[in-house]
């Protein structure tokens, strides 16, 4: 299995010029063009293409890589994995929990619901526009999110989510040992270690940590596709495997 990547230089609906410059030979561009509109409409037409990769490198034996501005494009992945058959468990790895619906959410930013869209939950027309089904919460784990707004804690300690404080504690789920899809949002790097981030948040796990974690994926065999939300140049290195 080779691991085949696709860049998506947008941070939500804006170009966001500076992930060009992380293109390799063999990767690929999703820089469609966006319609005008509403910016539910342009995401979707971002999530796409995302989709149609996962779908297609899957059907040919391969690894999905997306590499992306924002958390959002998760939701095409998962499409392109449900149109492929496949139904992993979702491993978020994130410092926040993106479990905010417009009642829960003390900022209106989109882009921290894409975890509680994806469950169902909250705003779901760029889920629907995918024709994805919801996740299952019992299908999901969510680590370390130690940033999380009061509406967004309650309702994610109500709901059926894994939510695992502890990285170091993620590999000794039981749900590890099937099938995973793999998001992770370099935020989730400790500031100490990687400090040019949009969203910083403080504490967390190590660089040194979330590699050793990263290995120990990689050996199981399971990972059927990874998403790396772009946040900082100085933690990229953790997502190339």
């Amino acid at each position: 299995m080779s691991d085949r990547v696709l860049i998506t230089p947008f941070v939500l609906d804006e170009r966001c010029e500076e992930l060009d410059s992380l293109l390799e030979t063999d990767w690929r561009l999703n820089n469609p063009g966006l319609p005008a509109g509403d910016r539910r409409g342009r995401l979707s037409a971002l999530h796409h293409p995302i989709a149609e990769f996962v779908a297609r490198t899957i059907a040919g034996g391969d690894r999905p890589i997306a590499i992306a501005g924002d958390c959002c494009t998760a939701i095409g992945v998962v499409a392109g994995l449900q149109r492929a058959s496949l139904d992993p468990v979702l491993v978020w790895l994130d410092a926040h929990g993106d479990f905010n619906t417009w009642e829960t959410t003390p900022s209106g930013f989109l882009g921290g619901m894409p975890l509680a869209m994806l469950v169902g939950r909250g705003e779901q027309t760029l889920v629907n526009a995918m024709e994805a089904e919801p996740v299952p919460e019992v299908r999901v784990i969510l680590t370390d999110g130690r940033d999380l707004d009061p509406g967004e804690r309650e309702a994610l300690a109500s709901s059926a989510v894994h939510h695992i404080g502890d990285t170091s504690a993620l590999l000794d789920h039981p749900l590890m040992a099937r099938t995973m899809y793999v998001h992770f949002d370099a935020d989730i790097v400790n500031p100490l270690d990687a400090p040019a981030m949009s969203y910083r948040a403080e504490g967390g796990p190590s660089a040194d940590e979330l590699r050793s974690t990263f290995r120990s994926l990689s050996r199981t065999g399971r990972v059927a596709g990874e998403q790396d939300p772009y946040k900082s140049r100085s933690v990229m290195r953790l997502g190339k495997r």
